[in-house]
């Protein structure tokens, strides 16, 4: 199979018809093996009986549920592990990062990267609509991040990131943060196993719909980071 696309989902029935939209209209017209697994992660709303209603009668998607409510960081590692593509995509489920931007991901992995993230960092994105206080709030996190374990890593939460599949798979399993911070960890875990991380600038739309808490994400991200650089 050459991808697979996964997306966690958290009570997302208002945004989940919209990323099936986008496969019905850039995956299926590709010609490539594909599949989109969609990942259930302890919804209290309609999310699973969409997902369920999608799946039979589509057949690239699969389903993922995780039970109770974890976190978007482990929905993203059981997505992953159940992945078969020699590529996997992780995607927000808005596609905030459109999904035409695959493209430019795609070539890098084709230049020798084995981790390809998108950035609303680097010279050349376009971010559009973000908030002020959501940008700031981004950077802050990312200066400590580039501080305590990445540097040279300019956006490691944008939700668009390009992997070799068995890649994808190896650092899935090894994930131990479940939150919003699990990125961190997952590109931490890249460059200690020696992996080529590249990070591609990209388009990027706000979503006016967010799942991050300012004040409750971002206190659990920064304990998250620092147990990560002195823990692990």
């Amino acid at each position: 199979m050459d991808l697979s696309v996964v997306v966690p989902c958290f009570n997302e029935e208002r945004r989940l018809p919209g990323a099936l939209q986008v496969a019905e209209r850039f995956l299926e017209p590709s010609g490539r093996s594909f599949e989109l697994i969609l990942v259930d992660d302890g919804s209290t709303d309609r999310t699973r009986s969409l997902i369920r209603s999608a799946q039979e009668a589509t057949p690239y998607i699969r389903a993922v549920r995780v039970l109770p409510n974890r976190g978007k960081g482990r929905a993203v590692a059981e997505g992953v592990l159940t992945s078969r593509g020699d590529l996997v995509l992780v995607s927000d489920v808005d596609f905030s990062a459109p999904i035409e931007e695959l493209a430019k991901l795609e070539d890098a992995i084709g230049r020798g990267a084995d981790v390809a993230i998108g950035s609303r960092a680097k010279r050349g994105a376009r971010e559009v609509d973000q908030p002020l206080h959501r940008r700031v709030m981004g950077k802050t996190f990312n200066l400590l991040v580039q501080t305590l374990l990445l540097p040279g890593i300019w956006d490691t939460q944008c939700g668009f990131k390009l992997m070799r599949g068995e890649v994808a798979r190896e650092l899935a399993a090894n994930l131990r943060i479940e939150g919003f911070a699990y990125d961190v960890e997952l590109l931490y875990l890249a460059g200690l196993s020696g992996y080529r991380v590249t990070e591609i600038p990209v388009r990027w739309i706000n979503s006016d719909i967010t799942r991050v808490s300012a004040l409750r994400d971002s206190s659990r991200m920064f304990r998250d980071v620092m147990k990560l650089r002195f823990q692990r």
